[in-house]
């Protein structure tokens, strides 16, 4: 009888990481409107657009839940580069990533969910709210940390330099890796640049994860 090795499980857990956080992506980022109408939104019409979207909810729960993912991953990728000529860049790279990725839970329970129970609050009560809303919004107080959430991609943008010096990854693999995620962190409006990265992202890393789960069979 076969025995499955903890090390296999490790390594097929990681392998579905790999490959659902950048599908959860996509998918959050197809859950937001006009696509295909991209501008700067300011935090007055991000509120108004959150409200009631039950679509938009899932996907920001979603991608609320894939942190737990992008650390795992963040930890794959810095023990990989843990030797040789890309240990300073897995490092630095794997403790942003990770900062990155908790402050992201962060920001999508407090702008995300909160959102979605006030769908349970009349019009006039959400009309009430607004003015403190917005200081929300505009990251007033002790919401200001939540802008370093953009050590998540900066964090991963390390890694796959480092991928890229080792040769971990093939070069087309490693690039696409890279520019996915220098791009997914644009502002609110922009989505289609977000879902962009988010594909590139996903054509480079879900060939990894499946690598790594048939060698862990």
């Amino acid at each position: 009888m076969h025995t499955v090795s903890i090390t296999q499980v490790q390594q097929i857990g990681t392998g579905v990481a790999i490959i659902l956080f950048p599908l959860i992506f996509v998918f959050a980022f197809l859950a937001h409107p006009r696509l295909l109408k991209p501008r700067l939104l300011p935090p007055a019409e991000i509120i108004r657009r959150a409200r009631g979207s039950k679509v938009l909810e899932l996907g920001h729960s979603l991608v609320l839940l894939c942190t737990a993912l992008l650390i795992a991953v963040a930890i794959y990728f810095m023990e990989l580069l843990s030797h040789g000529a890309a240990a300073w860049a897995g490092f630095a790279g794997g403790l942003l990533a990770i900062l990155g990725a908790i402050l992201l839970a962060a920001d999508k329970g407090a702008l995300c969910l909160t959102m979605s129970a006030l769908d349970h609050v009349s019009d006039d009560e959400f009309s009430a709210m607004m003015p403190g809303l917005l200081a929300i919004f505009n990251k007033k107080g002790w919401m200001v940390l939540l802008w370093g959430m953009l050590a998540l991609p900066a964090g991963f943008a390390l890694l796959a330099l480092g991928l890229l010096q080792v040769s971990a990854l093939p070069v087309w693999q490693s690039v696409l890796f890279l520019i996915g995620v220098l791009f997914v962190a644009v502002p609110d409006g922009l989505e289609i640049i977000n879902l962009s990265a988010s594909i590139l992202m996903a054509m480079a890393l879900i060939p990894y994860g499946i690598r790594l789960i048939a060698a862990a069979a």
